[in-house]
């Protein structure tokens, strides 16, 4: 199983859309770095086809320290979420 590397994310990109590395490199960062503003600001990314980018949100709760076995506080906390739309679900099962 390979690993592609946003770098390599970008070669594919100028590839395909015929954009200069360093065009396409922008619009990689673009893309995510939007996303993660937008995600960070509370927003619900949609891209038809690929999936939802979202924020979810843990409630405060009890754990155990596992060495320990002591009670332990776990605090609310936010984290981003990625759920994968049906289309790219069937292309990952092929």
């Amino acid at each position: 199983m390979a690993s592609i590397t946003k770098t390599d994310l970008t070669a594919l990109v100028a590839e395909q859309t015929e954009l200069s590395g360093a065009d396409a490199k922008r619009a990689v960062e673009a893309v995510f770095e939007t996303v993660a503003a937008r995600v960070a600001a509370g927003d619900e990314v949609s891209v038809a086809g690929f999936g939802k980018f979202t924020v979810a949100e843990r409630s405060a709760r009890q754990g155990r320290n596992p060495q320990t076995g002591e009670t332990i506080e776990i605090a609310a906390s936010k984290a981003p979420k990625f759920s994968a739309a049906s289309a790219f679900k069937n292309a990952v099962k092929g």
